[in-house]
Parts: structure tokens; sequence; C-alpha cells
């Protein structure tokens, strides 16, 4: 883990004196962050799976979709693995505010933080917000990244979408239930995830590898992000049946907007 000097401010205090920035006359942007450099091996495909068809394109396409859909987000930077041979191969004709850089790292939050350098490259600035998106959250809606945004852009931390845990939940010991545990207490994260710039990076920094998320780097330094309910649709493809849901999902989707325009 990276120690800051005595002499450091703490991340808190970098995330209060953001938050005062913000809400003076000084206008912060919002950039997208995709870490698309893993190569889901468990979804069992040939392609790595942010590249499998699903619903007639690459499922990473339907998660740039969502994100062009939102008129105030600045760019939309997908982080890829140095050795990625199929995003450039990828019709990005129809999202002129979406490129990629091929900084990725051997964990998320390396490419996490190597995109963050990458976007300051391309004039983010340390108050500007950036949501961080998983790449196989295909099914993420123009409409839930505005609530994550409208909840959290007078927060002075930010947040990330989560939905409540509606099953009851189990603790294990040795493959036996040990104890039954307040569901109440419990949500499960998902993405987009929403922090500024220079508060994140700091807090990855300050982490190195060991976190899965980027609200836990941020929880590590003492700072508690704020939870904005996300939808169950919003899931991650991790495994085959993923994508038969996936395709589902996105098909019916697609039969409803074609229907409703048939009747505008």
């Amino acid at each position: 883990m990276t120690q800051t000097s005595p002499d450091s401010p703490s991340i808190a205090a970098i995330a209060t004196a953001a938050h005062a920035t913000s809400t003076s006359s000084v206008p912060c942007r919002i950039w997208a962050l995709i870490p698309c450099a893993g190569l889901g091996t468990r979804a069992g495909s040939a392609l790595p799976k942010q590249y499998h068809p699903v619903a007639g394109r690459a499922l990473v396409l339907h998660t740039l979709a969502a994100f062009a859909g939102v008129p105030r987000m600045a760019h939309s930077l997908v982080v890829l693995a140095p050795t990625d041979a199929w995003f450039a191969g990828l019709d990005l004709s129809s999202m002129p505010d979406c490129s990629s850089v091929a900084c990725g790292a051997a964990t998320r939050a390396g490419s996490v933080a190597r995109g963050l350098q990458a976007l300051r490259a391309r004039g983010a600035l340390e108050n500007d917000w950036v949501l961080v998106h998983d790449a196989a959250r295909c099914l993420v809606t123009p409409a839930l990244i505005d609530r994550l945004i409208d909840a959290c852009a007078g927060d002075a931390v930010g947040g990330l979408l989560a939905i409540p845990v509606s099953d009851t939940v189990k603790r294990a010991s040795a493959g036996r239930v040990a104890d039954t545990v307040d569901r109440s207490l419990y949500w499960l994260a998902q993405t987009p995830q929403m922090f500024r710039l220079g508060v994140l990076e700091s807090a990855l920094l300050a982490v190195a590898d060991s976190v899965t998320d980027e609200a836990s780097a941020i929880e590590a330094q003492g700072l508690a992000p704020r939870l904005v309910e996300g939808d169950r649709s919003n899931f991650k493809v991790t495994v085959a049946q993923d994508f038969i849901m996936a395709e589902a999902i996105l098909t019916a989707r697609k039969l409803a907007a074609n229907k409703k325009v048939l009747h505008e």
C-alpha cells in the first residue's frame, strides 16, 4: 500500500476541497471510463465476453450506446488490453464522443488508474466527475446513468448504483449455516460508480490492486459513498446463461421501442 507523507492532505480533505470548488462558479465535466481489458473466460466464449455478439452487435457496443445517450457526458474512454485485437473493428460511427486507449493492466484497479491518467491527457481536470462502468454491464440505460448523476452531482464524496438485497442471507462456516444476517444492512454493488477524478486516483494509489471496485478504494480512505438504487436488469454478464438473459432483455427493449415509434 502506498503511504502518504505526514504533510500530505488526506483524501477526505481533498474530497472536501473538491466539493467546495464544485459549488463555486467552476464547471465540472462528466466523463465515462469503461475498463475493457479483461478476458472474460467464465462466459465460455471464444471471444472475450465484451465482444461476444448480443442482440445483433458486440456486447460492449450496447454499453457504449447507453453512455452516448446521455447528453451531459463529455466523453467516454474505453481502456483496452495492449494486445486487444477486436475493438478497432467495431463500428463507433454513431458515438463520436467515444475513444479508446490500450493501456489496460492485469487488474481492474490498475486499468482504472491508468485510464484516469489517460483522461487527464485528454483534458480532464482534478475535480471533474468520472463514471467508471463495467463493459460487461451491457443492460445499463441512459435513465440509470442520469439517476446516478442527479443523485451524486451535489455530493461531497460521490456514489454508486446498487440494489438492496432481497433474498434471505446466510453466513457460512465450513459448508454449513453459521447464522442468518440482517439483509436490510446489505446492498449489491453495481456500476457506474461516480467519483471525482483526483479523489479516485489518490484512493486507488493508496490501496494498489487490493480492491475490486472503485467504491472500495474510496471507503478505505474513510469516506462513505452514496448508495443510489439501481435496477436488477443492470447485471454483469459473467457466465453463459447471462448472455441468454441479456439477449432477451435487449430484444424486448428493441421491440418496445419500435412499437412506440409506430404509435407516435
